[in-house]
C-alpha cells in the first residue's frame, strides 16, 4: 500500500470506472456474524417488504459467505468511522482483523458497530453476478434510523464528510 496525496487513478483510462467514481455514496458496513465489507453502491427500496440492494465485491469474504437465507447487518458510517471502513475495505491494515478496529455487539443478524446510529437487520433474499460484482437483494426485517451526524461519503476514491 502506497500513500500520497496524488489522485488513486491517475493513469485510468476506464470511463465506467470513471463516471462510478464520480457518483457521490454513502458508505455503509455490511456485516455477518463472520465477516464484513465496506459497500457504498446500496440502494434502499420501499415496499413490503421493503428490500436492501448492494453491490459487492464477489472475491470478498463476506460475498463469498452469502447465501439466500442468510442474515446480515447494514450499517451507515459516520466520519469518525473512517478507519474501520478502511480495514474492512481491505485498504488499511487490520493487525487481528477488521472487527477489531471498533466495538462490535451480536445481533440476530450479525455484528453490528455498536456506535451506528443507523442500522438495519435483513435477510438475503437472493444473491446474483452483475457485471464484475454481484448483487445481493435483502428483505428489511429491522431499522434503526437513528441521529445522522457527520456521515461519510466516498467520491473519487476518498471519504468525505
Amino acid at each position: 500500500m502506497t500513500i500520497h496525496s496524488g489522485h488513486p487513478f491517475p493513469t485510468d483510462d476506464d470511463p465506467v470506472r470513471r463516471l462510478r467514481g464520480r457518483v457521490t455514496s454513502r458508505v455503509s458496513l455490511w456485516t455477518t456474524s463472520e465477516a464484513g465489507l465496506t459497500v457504498s453502491s446500496l440502494m434502499v427500496a420501499n415496499g413490503d417488504p421493503a428490500r436492501v440492494l448492494g453491490l459487492l465485491d464477489p472475491d470478498s469474504d463476506l460475498a463469498e459467505s452469502l447465501e439466500a437465507g442468510a442474515p446480515l447487518v447494514v450499517q451507515l458510517l459516520s466520519w469518525r468511522h473512517r478507519a474501520t471502513a478502511e480495514a474492512f475495505a481491505g485498504v488499511a491494515p487490520a493487525p487481528g482483523g477488521p472487527f477489531r478496529t471498533a466495538e462490535f455487539e451480536d445481533t440476530g443478524w450479525g455484528r453490528r458497530l455498536l456506535d451506528a446510529t443507523t442500522w438495519a437487520g435483513v435477510r438475503v433474499e437472493s444473491v446474483e453476478p452483475r457485471g464484475w460484482s454481484v448483487l445481493v437483494t435483502a428483505t428489511v426485517e429491522h431499522v434503526v434510523a437513528g441521529e445522522d451526524d457527520e456521515p461519510l461519503f466516498h467520491h473519487r476514491g476518498r471519504f468525505h464528510r
